[in-house]
Formats: C-alpha cells, structure tokens, sequence
C-alpha cells in the first residue's frame, strides 16, 4: 500500500481498486482534500483556499437558498458533501440541495450518504476556476452515473453559470432550471456578474427583486 500512496497524483483520475482508493482516503483523512471514484478511477482535489472560488461558492448556495425560500420549495443544502455507492462511485461535490418532496430525505446524523439506501441530490453544483474541463468531463458523466436531476457548472474565470438536465444516463444543456422552477440560468450570470463590483448583501437584495 506504501508504494501507491507514493503515487498519489493529486487533481488528476488515476486508475485504483475501490480497495485501494477507500485505504488511501484512510490514510488522508483531512478537511483540505476531496475526492471521486468512478469505474475504476479515482481523483483527489486539493480544496480551493482562494477568494475567487469561495466567494462564488458562498453566492450560488446563497442564490439558491433565497429562490427556494421565497417560492415556497422547502430544501436542505449541503456544502462539500460526501456521496457514495460502495464499489462502484463516489462524489463529493461543491454544493447540493434535496429539493421539495425530497428535502428531508437525509436524516440528521448521517455522515457519507449511502446512495444504495438514499436517493441522490436533485441539484449538484461544482465551482470551476482550474478544474472546468474536468468538471465539464468526467465529473458530468460521474453525476450522470449517480442519477443526479441537475448538474450546474460555476465558471469563475467567464462568469457564467453552465447547468445541465440530466436523464436516461445523459444530459442536456438548459436554460432554465427544471429542479427549481421558473429560475433562469441567465438571472444567476446577471448576479455573477454583479458580484464582480457589489457585495453579497446588495446582490442578495438584487436576487431577492427578481425572485418575488
């Protein structure tokens, strides 16, 4: 086992038994990495330290939070969350929200979400400054996998949302989201923007104008 850890390449997939890929998560238990594992290949993530990734990271969970909350759709949002499918996959996304009917789907007190007893997320959310091609990539195809409602992509460099509908093991560029109706993805790239010259309190009283 020595010998692989030495091996270990971060942000990058690296081809690894789920044996092996569940031992080194063992020996690098740290708040500071995330991980996947899909098909016999797993990557390991430094997590983002700067301004720009959090910042947008904190605004799009804000965002989503104020639409849910203002249109009545009851959620609970999770922030760098662990989900699992024992053998087979593994993703710990940014952000994701359990959306209406399936917002209490996770008791209190649960640690990894076993996706073989829980139903996945309805809304999965990467922040991308250096890792968008993956994002785009691999990680789409591992949310297609996990059975995922709705994938959205935070491009911090263009600012700009890129959401996808996923379904039938596929997805589909969207517009307008499908897991909270009536919100447009154009809406979200306006407060994106904004962002770039207004504090969170001013965008949030922005998003708040046009959700109600």
């Amino acid at each position: 086992m020595s010998s692989l850890q030495t091996k270990v390449i971060f942000d990058t997939w690296q081809t690894a038994t789920w044996d092996e890929y569940v031992q080194v998560l063992g020996d690098r238990k740290s708040p500071k990495v995330k991980h996947y594992y899909r098909d016999g290949q797993w990557r390991i993530e430094m997590v983002p330290i700067g301004n720009d990734h959090a910042r947008d990271h904190a605004v799009v969970m804000l965002a989503v939070s104020l639409y849910a909350t203002l249109r009545g759709i009851d959620f609970n949002g999770m922030d760098n969350c662990s989900y699992r499918r024992v053998g087979y996959q593994e993703a710990q996304p940014d952000a994701s929200y359990y959306l209406a009917e399936q917002a209490d789907t996770v008791p209190y007190g649960t640690s990894i979400i076993d996706l073989e007893r829980y139903a996945p997320p309805n809304l999965v959310i990467e922040v991308a400054k250096t890792s968008l091609a993956d994002d785009k990539g691999d990680k789409r195809i591992l949310y297609e996998d996990l059975g995922v409602q709705e994938y959205w992509i935070i491009d911090v460099q263009n600012v700009q949302v890129i959401a996808f509908a996923m379904q039938d093991g596929g997805s589909k560029r969207i517009i307008e989201s499908i897991v909270l109706p009536g919100l447009a993805i154009a809406t979200l790239n306006e407060a994106f923007r904004r962002t770039r010259d207004m504090n969170q309190r001013l965008v949030a009283s922005w998003l708040m104008e046009k959700f109600q």
